[in-house]
């Protein structure tokens, strides 16, 4: 991989003060203190989104969930290798864990 690979665009928005949290691992819990900010800030619901749905939101997916944390996936902001895939997650996962919604519902009700 490129060393800049995992570096955020300035496109996106990000300021100094936002809270960066790097995963190494398939999930965005393990190796990383990301439980510990997200409770230290009293936050309990995690709006899911990503580029690997079976694999990297599923998998960060299922450890929120058995860390008792609200979901909420974004099933339009998040994509797999395959179709099938991608479906499959969102489905027969993802429903079983939290909400699944669209990136259109979600703006929608947080406005």
């Amino acid at each position: 991989m490129p060393p800049n690979s995992s570096e955020i665009v300035p496109e996106s928005g990000i300021t100094p003060d936002d809270l960066v949290v790097r995963k190494r691992q398939w999930g965005a819990f393990y190796g990383t203190d990301l439980d510990q900010q997200l409770r230290r800030r009293n936050i309990r619901t995690i709006l899911m989104g990503g580029i690997a749905t079976n694999m990297g939101v599923e998998s960060t997916a299922r450890a929120a969930f058995d860390r008792a944390y609200e979901l909420v996936f974004a099933e339009d902001a998040m994509s797999s290798m395959s179709a099938e895939a991608h479906q499959f997650s969102i489905q027969n996962i993802f429903p079983r864990m939290g909400r699944v919604r669209t990136t259109e519902q979600l703006i929608k009700a947080l406005q």
